[in-house]
């Protein structure tokens, strides 16, 4: 119980370092715009576009979390211990594999 526990500390307190950051920058962006009085339509296309670009970013997230919990089930079928390299290949070849997959089909198209 205590190891779970051990291992999730630093990954929620990374996801909330990195949720501080991104408030930060939008509200930043958001001032700025305000600031300069830029047309109502500047604005409104560019929060939409960055609105899908946020979508596209937490798909490709997810999709890199769903390939690497899918790489820690193969790891617990073929019974690997922390000691196999196997089980490394594995994971960073199921990240590499999300990777990519956003990167050919999650393009911005221009």
């Amino acid at each position: 119980m205590f190891d779970i526990i051990a291992i999730l500390i630093p990954v929620i307190l990374a996801i909330c370092i990195v949720i501080i950051v991104r408030i930060i920058n939008d509200t930043s962006l958001r001032k700025r715009l305000a600031e300069t009085q830029t047309e109502k339509e500047v604005v409104d296309s560019l929060l939409d576009s960055q609105a899908e670009q946020t979508r596209r970013s937490l798909f490709c997230w997810g999709f890199s979390i769903l390939m690497a919990g899918m790489a820690m089930v193969v790891i617990g079928i073929f019974e690997l211990s922390a000691d196999d390299p196997l089980a490394y290949g594995i994971i960073f070849i199921a990240a590499g594999l999300a990777l990519l997959f956003c990167h050919q089909f999650l393009r911005v198209k221009r």
